[in-house]
């Protein structure tokens, strides 16, 4: 199998830096809040975007704390 450069998907660069920072997110080099920032995201809306792209593995001990963090 053989790949040309014609036959490979292409992205923006916003696109490349949301995958990057999903990336960096899902290997635990980045925090949820340090992604969402990183991106211009709300880190509830990082989520979604996260659940959209099917990596959103988040344990909800941790969701919980996170959002009563922020009650506070």
């Amino acid at each position: 199998m053989s790949l040309s450069s014609n036959s490979l998907p292409t992205c923006s660069k916003e696109e490349a830096k949301l995958f990057l920072t999903i990336k960096l997110f899902e290997i635990g080099k980045l925090s949820l809040e340090q992604a969402a920032k990183f991106d211009g995201y709300s880190e509830s809306a990082f989520m979604e975007v996260l659940g959209k792209y099917g990596v959103f593995d988040y344990p909800a001990e941790d969701l919980e704390q996170e959002e009563e963090g922020h009650k506070k």
